[in-house]
């Protein structure tokens, strides 16, 4: 009986040991992330040590930069309001904002490996974009 307390014990240590270090590897967002890797230089460029549009980015295909909870589109910017990570999917909740009106949204990123995500909105079922981290 002894035994199978110390089993128990340990499949629970080890089953959270597991988990804390599943838990503990946040997923990295920072960078600009295009919708393909060779349009990077097109869609982003460097001014003053920082990532930005390039001019006529819109031409070349979609792209935005995340800096901490801060995500900057081409017609707006949002800030992150909550996080929650489960394995490699991260549901995130942003207040956005553009020139023209604010409004709360929802998304989800699917992490494919550290410089691939795809990113699709719980609202809208089947529509999902991969996007690439540029390499500045």
């Amino acid at each position: 009986m002894c035994r199978a307390f110390r089993l128990v014990g340990a499949a629970i240590v080890l089953g959270s040991s597991v988990f804390s270090v599943a838990e503990a590897r946040a997923i990295e967002l920072t960078g600009a992330w295009a919708t393909h890797a060779d349009l990077c230089n097109q869609i982003f460029t460097r001014q003053d040590n920082r990532v930005v549009y390039a001019e006529f980015s819109e031409l070349f295909g979609s792209g935005f930069i995340i800096d901490g909870d801060r995500i900057r589109g081409r017609a707006g910017t949002c800030i992150i309001k909550s996080r929650k990570q489960e394995g490699d999917s991260l549901e995130l909740s942003a207040a956005c904002a553009s020139s023209i009106m604010t409004q709360d949204v929802r998304f989800s990123l699917k992490i494919i490996d550290d410089n691939n995500i795809s990113r699709s909105f719980p609202e809208i079922a089947g529509m999902s974009q991969n996007y690439t981290r540029c390499k500045f």
